[in-house]
């Protein structure tokens, strides 16, 4: 049987929200939001991975467990490699979902659905997208396209992943969201490769796995988890739980 581990990376140093881990959302850091929505998936223990001691302060007030990571880390998937192997040496965790520390609104059934498709032996990496509805998104290069060959209803094939409007014809057009469930094997053979030059071209890592040959599954659902960036997105994020945990 699979044994997940979730882990969620988190800095302090973004450029349009200094500190928003730590930023208050009834009550609470933001990053225990997160850290709650993963528990309450069911897929397994939850582990943050940060360079910063207050985040780890903040983790475990709440009883949750948090692990310090050097801060030179270029990408996520580096933070969550050395957090993988700080908490699980062993490698007894053979599935690895790494769940964005900015995204405290997530459903936890979503992060739940991304682990089912590595019961296929021949998918390495799983990743989410969702259809685009408004027309602006279809041309912003901030929303990443997820193109895919469709395998069975809400399930496609990862061929290309790209800021542009693609593909071309009718159809959908699918927005990728940055949440990576990876065979443990396969983190460790990512994390071990060069960034690829279409990688570099388009500044999005998943091509790395695309270019090397690995197989990534992309479930699709009903919509985007609000990412928080900005001040106005944590206004957002603070009517959304506030609604939910009016209701």
């Amino acid at each position: 049987m699979p044994d997940p581990l979730i882990l969620i990376p988190a800095r302090m140093q973004a450029t349009r929200l200094p500190g928003k881990p730590l930023a208050d959302i009834l009550g609470e850091p933001m990053i225990v939001h997160v850290w709650r929505r993963a528990m309450e998936s069911g897929v397994g223990v939850a582990v943050v991975a940060t360079d910063e001691p207050r985040i780890v302060e903040a983790i475990e007030k709440v009883g949750g467990r948090a692990v310090l990571t050097r801060s030179d880390h270029h990408t996520g998937s580096d933070r969550i490699k050395e957090a993988a192997d700080i908490v699980d040496p062993d490698g007894r965790h053979d599935i690895i979902v790494n769940v964005q520390g900015d995204l405290p609104t997530i459903d936890p059934r979503v992060i739940a659905a991304s682990v089912e498709p590595l019961s296929d032996s021949a998918v390495d990496i799983v990743t989410l997208a969702s259809v685009i509805t408004r027309e602006d998104e279809k041309s912003e290069p901030s929303v990443v396209k997820a193109i895919g060959s469709e395998i069975s209803p809400g399930r496609m094939r990862a061929l290309y992943f790209t800021r542009v409007t693609a593909p071309g014809g009718e159809g959908p057009l699918y927005h990728h969201i940055g949440l990576y469930t990876y065979r443990r094997k396969a983190l460790d053979r990512f994390v071990s490769l060069p960034p690829s030059p279409l990688e570099k071209r388009e500044r999005l890592e998943q091509l790395r796995a695309v270019e090397d040959g690995m197989r990534i599954d992309i479930i699709v659902v009903d919509d985007v988890p609000l990412g928080v960036d900005t001040p106005h997105d944590l206004d957002r994020a603070r009517a959304i739980l506030a609604a939910r945990a009016g209701a």
